[in-house]
């Protein structure tokens, strides 16, 4: 099986996952030319693999986030890669409403966006845009993990009418780029696991630039000790064995 792994918020989540898969970057030459995506590839457990973050922004040097970059990436790394399945593995915010907390790690059941608002009677629907999650129901019960719809939006904050939409997408989990990834996926039928460690609490009064700076590495190494789990368990197994 070949899998692609995809980061699209910041290298700091992909790093402990890069070295505790002992994989290697390698040439950039699959993708078109100017781009700054990285990819890193190996094998585990049997299992070719591929992680890929978008790099660094020509302009501004930070990491590109946001679903344009990550609608991109998944697009072409598709086309490239031509990936069996793909794992979107990073972090989000949490709702305590939901049970939550710092550092959880959900297995993603159905995703949403919360900030495409459209009044134009069809376009509401559209623009939530809710897909099912593959379903791997082995896998949960294996790994033990929670589970939970996440919700997605191009901003780090949110604005009292986002908060009326994640409320009823039954938002678990917020995130900046999961539900474009699944949008991708299904247009081109490639099978999503979409895997979420908690950096902060959407419904706190915590500030949540500094409550997801503090817990970025803690919840990063929980994402990277799910992943390799799930990579082992995946390891010698269609996909309809998770189901």
């Amino acid at each position: 099986m070949k899998v692609f792994e995809e980061f699209l918020a910041l290298q700091a989540e992909a790093a402990p996952l890069v070295a505790d898969l002992r994989l290697v970057q390698d040439s950039q030459e699959v993708f078109p030319e100017g781009v700054p995506w990285v990819k890193y590839s190996g094998t585990y457990e049997g299992l070719n693999v591929h992680i890929v973050t978008p790099g660094k922004d020509g302009i501004y040097g930070v990491d590109p986030v946001g679903t344009v970059p990550a609608s991109l990436l998944t697009f072409t790394c598709i086309q490239v890669l031509k990936p069996d399945l793909i794992i979107n593995c990073g972090t989000a915010g949490g709702f305590q409403a939901k049970g939550a907390a710092i550092a959880d790690v959900y297995l993603i059941s159905e995703t949403a966006f919360h900030d495409r608002r459209n009044s134009i009677p069809g376009y509401r629907e559209y623009g939530v845009g809710a897909l099912e999650a593959t379903p791997v129901p082995k896998l949960l019960s294996a790994l033990q993990l929670k589970t939970g719809v996440l919700t997605t939006g191009d901003s780090l904050d949110h604005v009292p009418e986002d908060d009326v939409i994640m409320k009823a997408n039954d938002a678990t989990v917020k995130d900046m780029e999961g539900a474009a990834i699944a949008y991708v996926a299904d247009l081109l039928s490639v099978p999503l696991i979409v895997l979420k460690g908690v950096t902060d609490i959407v419904d706190s009064p915590a500030a949540t630039d500094e409550e997801f700076l503090a817990n970025l590495s803690l919840a990063a190494h929980a994402v990277q000790r799910t992943v390799s789990e799930a990579l082992q368990f995946l390891s010698g197994k269609k996909l309809s064995d998770l189901q």
